[in-house]
């Protein structure tokens, strides 16, 4: 009679590898969200922050994708270099020309930006600042300004006006977005003298902490100061529009969330509840 054989181990289901990839990196919450996500919805993944040199966004990403990554999420300065790179576009992140979640796919690379409907979910939803009607400052023309300008002009305000401190790609973005709404482009010495009900900061000043040189009536009654960058105190920018008359002051930590929210349903196919993982973040930023 022969002896049984002990049954083999269960194997464990293998783990869906994701990342974001960004310079600097180091600040990046984006895999604590994910993290809190993946708890959420029952999915098996596990989520990385990737340095990548300036010169190296290319390789960067395809070197994740060979080791067998399934995706990333793209953040500064390399939203731009995301979308050139991709073989498939989403309809925002054509318009957009800017890229900020990646998908690998059997055939290639399809990219998308989630950056312009995560900001208006969390004016709309969390923070309760409809935009129709409203005059919205734009500061910046990169990547960041990029993936949201059709998204704000979906909600049909008043007047988009972008300053950037290079004229010249303030204009570009004026002249790309012109069939979708009223968008004017300046620098920030002519924005002396006129107020805006909602004024947006795109630029990457607050990552190094440097501050604007900004006129101080930017701001209308009852207006909204928000910057896409986020931290642990108030941003320079925020701080600015405190002293010199906004009404509300948000960091972009609750667009974070939200667009983070939509590129996991691309990945994942299930929809996260964004509600629970902003509370849990605010609170861990004042512990």
């Amino acid at each position: 009679m022969s002896r049984s054989q002990p049954l083999p181990p269960e194997s464990s289901p293998v783990t869906d590898r994701y990342a974001v990839i960004g310079n600097p990196i180091a600040h990046s919450r984006s895999p604590l969200i994910h993290t809190a996500f993946a708890r959420q919805t029952g999915q098996n993944l596990s989520y990385e922050t990737l340095l990548a040199p300036l010169t190296e966004f290319p390789a960067t990403v395809r070197r994740f994708q060979a080791e067998g990554g399934r995706g990333v999420n793209v953040t500064v300065p390399f939203k731009e270099a995301a979308w050139q790179m991709a073989d498939e576009l989403s309809p925002r992140a054509r318009l957009a020309q800017a890229a900020n979640t990646l998908v690998f796919t059997g055939t290639g690379i399809f990219a998308d930006n989630t950056d312009g409907v995560g900001l208006i979910a969390d004016l709309r939803q969390n923070l309760d600042f409809p935009l129709a009607r409203k005059r919205i400052l734009l500061m910046g023309a990169g990547g960041a300004a990029r993936g949201v300008i059709g998204a704000l002009l979906a909600e049909q305000p008043l007047l988009l006006v972008v300053a950037n401190r290079t004229v010249s790609r303030a204009l570009a973005l004026q002249h790309h977005f012109a069939p979708y709404g009223i968008v004017e482009a300046c620098d920030y010495a002519a924005l002396r003298g006129v107020p805006f009900d909602c004024v947006i900061n795109a630029t990457a000043a607050s990552l190094t902490g440097a501050a604007l040189a900004l006129p101080d009536t930017l701001f209308a009654p009852g207006s909204l100061a928000y910057d896409m960058m986020y931290g642990d105190r108030a941003t320079p920018f925020l701080q600015f529009a405190q002293q010199h008359g906004a009404a509300h002051c948000a960091d972009g930590l609750g667009m974070l969330v939200e667009q983070a929210a939509v590129a996991f349903r691309l990945w994942r196919q299930v929809q996260p509840q964004t509600q629970p993982v902003i509370g849990q973040l605010r609170v861990a930023a004042h512990e």
